[in-house]
Order: structure tokens, then sequence, then C-alpha cells
């Protein structure tokens, strides 16, 4: 599958961006809930190896899904990890091997096999598009809190689908109804081509770049700290709390709070 491709190579570019880098700078606080490098290193682990059980080996996979729960996910996940290293540069080389694993089970997969999950079954085209939309999204918080300017590729095409798929899902999470028809939406991609989607509406639109459509729908940014073109109240309503991720709802960050820090060190 494509997607198992490009999962890995969002995988490598984070770990080229941490290869380099000292154990204590896996101790920086993130902006996302105070969560360190290790911390999400140790999160993308984890759910890493949990998609893998979904081809490789469903009885663990049941086992430990039965045994997270909300409340014992970030044990569950730091325990996992302290089997593979701890934290800083071991972690990393244990993070990354895990990812190369899981995307070459996922290579040679049937895209629309049914695989077992947390809640309803998925195909595993969405299950290895979901490890890619993750690794994206956690990676944000990476880049920012080492001031680094991420150089997306169209690979983000993925999660732009994803975001665009979702948008019934950002209102039934909130128990609300759409309030009208999915906004046209166009998009420039990284290398320039144009990606449009749903049908040409000049009252009701999004427009402008794809990254920064990614970090709106993942929740990686506000959407009063983009360049987006948001027209029509349908457009700025799902704008305003887009959520292409499952689990329970959740609110975008507020204005201002997720951001590149004016480092480079």
């Amino acid at each position: 599958m494509r997607q198992a491709r490009d999962f890995l190579e969002e995988s490598r570019a984070l770990y080229t961006l941490l290869t380099e880098r000292t154990d204590q700078d896996f101790d920086r606080v993130t902006l996302f809930k105070d969560w360190t490098i290790n911390d999400v290193l140790r999160h993308l682990h984890y759910w890493n190896w949990m998609a893998e059980l979904q081809l490789s080996d469903e009885g663990r996979l049941e086992t430990e899904l039965a045994s997270v729960g909300v409340e014992g996910m970030r044990t569950r996940e730091q325990a996992h990890v302290a089997v593979t290293g701890a934290s800083g540069q071991t972690l990393l080389a244990s993070w990354w091997e895990q990812a190369q694993k899981t995307a070459q089970i996922f290579t040679t997969a049937d895209p629309k096999a049914r695989l077992k999950w947390a809640g309803p079954s998925m195909s595993a085209r969405s299950s290895i598009t979901a490890r890619l939309m993750e690794t994206w999204a956690h990676g944000q918080e990476v880049y920012d809190v080492l001031g680094v300017e991420r150089k997306d590729e169209d690979r983000i095409r993925n999660i732009v689908v994803l975001g665009v798929n979702t948008y019934g899902w950002t209102y039934l999470v909130r128990k609300q109804e759409p309030p009208g028809p999915m906004p046209f939406v166009k998009l420039t991609a990284p290398s320039g081509e144009v990606w449009s989607f749903g049908e040409e509406n000049a009252s009701n639109r999004i427009e402008g770049s794809a990254s920064e459509f990614c970090q709106v729908v993942t929740q990686t940014r506000n959407i009063k700290d983009t360049a987006l073109t948001v027209i029509g109240p349908v457009a700025e309503d799902w704008m305003s709390k887009a959520q292409c991720f499952a689990g329970g709802r959740n609110d975008p960050p507020a204005p201002g709070t997720r951001f590149r820090a004016n480092i480079t060190a």
C-alpha cells in the first residue's frame, strides 16, 4: 500500500529530525499537554506496535486493548516502551525500528482487510493512514519545540483526504448535525499541485495551504493562526472545531497557543 510507504517516510522525517539530538533534548516540554519529546515517541511507539498486532497477533491485540482503558493509557504506553528503551536516543532507535516493522507488514496487506481495533473494525488502509496522521500530527509539536520549520511532502494528501472525509465525524462526535453540505475545499500541495474536494461553491469554501489545512483538522493549530481563506458560515463553523481523529470530542487549541519556538538549538 502506498499509505504504508508514506507512513514510513513521515516516520523517517521525524527520525532524521531527532537523530543528532542529545538525550537532554528529548526532555523538552512541548506545547501539547506538556508532553515531552520522550512522551511523544512513547505514544507513537506503542500504537505503532498495536497496529502491527492487528495483522500479526490479533489475540495479543485484544488483550492489550482490554487492559489499556482511558485512564491507564499513558501508563501502558510507558510500560511497553520501558522494555525496549525508556528515553532519549535509545527510545528513538526502538521507535524507529518498530515504525519500520509496522510499515513493512502493512506494505503487503490487503488494503480492504477488516482489522480489529478499540472501536469499530477498520480497513488496513484506514489503520496505516491513521498511523501516518498521528505521526505527522504529534511530529508537529516536536518540530515546534525544537524551533525547526517543517518541510512537508505531498504524502500529506492522505491527511487532507482524512480531514475531508471526517467532516461529518466532527459533528457526530459532538452530537450535532452538520449545518450544511461540506464546503468546497481547494488546497495547494507542498509541490504546488492544486487539490480540490467537494462541489465548487463561491459562498461556502476553504482555500489555501494543504499543510495548514492538515494543521487545523489534526488540531495542531487554531484556524485563526493560519492563512487559510474560510468563506461562509458552514466553513467557518467546521474549521472552528474540525477533528479528523477518533476518540471523544476534542476542541482545537486556543489561538496563539501552538507555535514554532524561536530557537534553532
